[in-house]
């Protein structure tokens, strides 16, 4: 992609998918480009460029006309003196929200830096809530900032690298947007840790030359397997990203133990025909037994699903192959904004939607938005129950529950239901009697054993318990 957005590649990109919502986009910039008019970026070039290509990175997610439209004026009523009533009745109601949303709460309401910075924060998390669009603009926002960080301070391009990997990075993991995630990664690295970056970066050039033999003669077999058994496919060879092989690293591996360093994405019509192809795959090249995953009977709790599979390749290598139909490769790129492309008109209401039902992220930042009223305090809480490691857990029936680093059966009770928690007598983890606050482990199966004539939860639990969900609700019963 060039450096330079125009509006003609933004117009080119928005009509590949839905000309009929030129004109409107057309307008929104003609009033961005006016109300911007004489203002530089820290580059030296006009400021329209960044709207622009914000909107023109959302424009590569499929996005509403709405969405870019706010992006055009992400930056107007922060930086210009239009108001957000004018920005409705231009538009509609919708993109003065969504520019609304995006933008920073003005410095004269706070007596320091940190308390703006704390509420822009949460203002930014939580707008997912209202409309998960928000974070879609703020994403792309924070994509382009990092691409152009060249022209910032070092000490602001450490400060920018830093909040974008303590913020942006998981919320980007926790509506699937790998592709975003992955970007934003990588550019905090290089910035944080320049050296390493460079080392990383180099190695990982050498493993795709050196590897380029294997994949494509793999790339051919498989293909041609698949067009035996008449089944439609197109195949992408992917390597971790210089952050993923960072953290591996870090835990004190080495480059070659990283299983899934070199990937092989197949995509194919069905899900029946995904494990028809794992049966082709198999065949032809022996498995990793151990390295086995079943995303799509089991799906992440991002609700990323694909088949994972790490085989023995041809030259002694190791290649990850991920199997997953043509739009399970949508949501694994996009995330929820994958269904911009696949559901089109209604996109907006089933991202909302998604997010209620089946996101287990979004019932628990909805929890710590309620109970913590002190900006500071709830940003610290997001970043510890939610932003950091995770520990992944099953219940009876083999459904995952996705918990804080240090997590209690306490917490596992009050996640899948108040009144387990609230009659909650014992706990079985992996077929042994634990106590009740014993830390649970990643893939720890629990089970919960309950007695409608139990006391309830005591007063102690609320010291036991780590995630907001079960505290209150603790503190609710011992109140009644």
């Amino acid at each position: 992609m060039n450096d330079k957005i125009s509006i003609d590649d933004l117009i080119q990109s928005v009509k590949s998918y839905n000309a009929s919502m030129v004109s409107t986009i057309r307008k929104a910039y003609d009033m961005a480009y006016n109300l911007h008019n004489g203002q530089l970026r820290q580059s030296g070039e006009p400021y329209i460029i960044h709207p622009l290509t914000v909107a023109y990175i959302l424009s590569e997610m499929m996005a509403d006309a709405d969405t870019i439209c706010a992006a055009l004026l992400h930056d107007t009523l922060e930086d210009t003196n239009i108001t957000k009533e004018e920005i409705a009745e231009n538009f509609n109601s919708n993109v003065a929200n969504l520019v609304d949303g995006v933008t920073k709460i003005s410095k004269l309401n706070f007596s320091s830096k940190e308390d703006q910075n704390h509420a822009n924060t949460r203002k930014i998390i939580t707008g997912i809530t209202t409309d998960v669009r928000i974070i879609l603009i703020k994403l792309a926002d924070r994509l382009h900032n990092m691409r152009t960080l060249q022209f910032k301070t070092e000490f602001k391009q450490k400060e920018n690298a830093l909040e974008t990997l303590e913020i942006f990075v998981p919320m980007a993991y926790y509506i699937g947007a790998y592709r975003i995630k992955s970007e934003l990664e990588d550019l905090s690295l290089r910035y944080l840790k320049p050296d390493m970056y460079k080392k990383i970066e180099e190695k990982k050039l050498k493993i795709e030359n050196e590897s380029e033999a294997c994949l494509k003669e793999m790339l051919r077999t498989i293909q041609s397997m698949l067009e035996d058994e008449n089944i439609p496919n197109e195949m992408k060879v992917r390597t971790k990203n210089i952050y993923g092989i960072y953290k591996k690293l870090e835990e004190g591996g080495k480059i070659s133990d990283i299983h899934d360093l070199l990937a092989l994405k197949i995509m194919v019509d069905d899900v029946n025909n995904c494990y028809q192809t794992l049966r082709l795959v198999h065949s032809k090249y022996h498995p990793v037994n151990g390295k086995f995953k079943d995303f799509i009977c089991n799906p992440k709790t991002n609700m990323y699903r694909s088949l994972h599979t790490t085989v023995f390749a041809p030259d002694d290598r190791l290649v990850q192959t991920q199997i997953r139909t043509f739009d399970m490769d949508k949501i694994a790129s996009f995330g929820l904004s994958a269904y911009w492309d696949i559901k089109k008109g209604t996109a907006r209401e089933v991202m909302q939607q998604s997010l209620k039902d089946k996101y287990q992220f979004f019932n628990s930042l909805v929890e710590i938005n309620k109970v913590f009223g002190d900006n500071k305090e709830f940003v610290n809480q997001v970043k510890k129950e939610l932003f950091a490691n995770k520990i992944y857990v099953y219940t009876t029936k083999g459904e995952i529950i996705e918990l804080p680093i240090g997590s209690t059966p306490i917490d596992f009770a009050y996640k899948i239901h108040t009144d387990v928690g609230n009659t909650m007598v014992a706990a079985i983890v992996n077929d042994e009697y634990v106590d009740i606050d014993k830390p649970l482990s990643n893939k720890d199966r629990v089970r919960i054993i309950t007695d409608d004539l139990s006391f309830g939860p005591r007063e102690d639990w609320i010291d036991k318990a780590v995630t907001t969900h079960a505290k209150r609700k603790i503190r609710e019963f011992n109140r009644k």
